[in-house]
């Protein structure tokens, strides 16, 4: 497979659901590609497990990072419903499965090597603090200058014009999130590559999964 916007040095916007299912290796398992490396280690995607489906066990070389869109997903450490937030080291292995069928973001081997904590959050259930504005946040992972949150926007917020140090990536996890460039509905990804600009805003109550400061600089 071809390398798919591999270019960090570009700005990619895609609404995943517009975006066609490609089989995946295992029955009942289909992905969306987002950013994808020709050697397959730098992956980023949108995975849809059907019920009763599952994927063999395998290695995570340089991690990976999952949160939970719908359903509920499952290893032999346990179940994870819709919101769950899951980081496994570098080294890791599991045999994820679902019973009910789910839907999950995922990013495959973008780890520093020294990145090992394990994580599990339900921010169904996790507190939610004051950021800037109005605006209400859930750290989710810090590493180096490397940070990822949930951030929700309450309707009608406007955010100030700034610049992404290291990048800025967002799904929309649900609203509408909006930009001066465009308007971006739930399930869609935007990668910002270091230094971009933009100002942020939104008409309903939006809620976005972000990770910045991970990009090359």
């Amino acid at each position: 497979m071809a390398n798919i916007n591999i270019d960090f040095t570009q700005k990619v916007v895609i609404d995943t659901q517009k975006q066609a299912w490609i089989n995946s290796p295992m029955a009942g398992v289909l992905r969306k590609p987002l950013a994808r490396s020709e050697d397959e280690v730098h992956i980023t995607s949108i995975v849809e497990y059907a019920p009763q489906s599952y994927f063999s066990e395998h290695p995570h070389p340089q991690g990976e990072e999952i949160f939970v869109l719908e359903g509920v997903f499952s290893d032999q450490d346990g179940d994870y419903t819709a919101g769950t937030y899951l980081r496994n080291p570098p080294n890791s292995r599991h045999k994820p499965f679902s019973e009910p069928g789910c839907l999950i973001f995922v990013k495959l081997n973008q780890f520093d090597d020294t990145d090992l904590q394990s994580v599990r959050i339900n921010t169904q259930k996790a507190p939610w603090l004051q950021g800037i504005g109005n605006l209400q946040v859930m750290p989710l992972h810090d590493f180096e200058g490397q940070h990822t949150a949930l951030v929700k926007w309450p309707a009608g917020e406007h955010f100030k014009p700034h610049k992404h140090f290291g990048g800025e990536e967002i799904l929309v996890i649900s609203g509408t999130f909006q930009d001066e460039f465009g308007l971006y509905p739930t399930h869609t990804w935007i990668r910002s590559p270091h230094m971009s600009e933009h100002n942020p805003f939104v008409e309903e109550e939006t809620i976005i999964l972000v990770k910045t400061g991970h990009l090359p600089i």
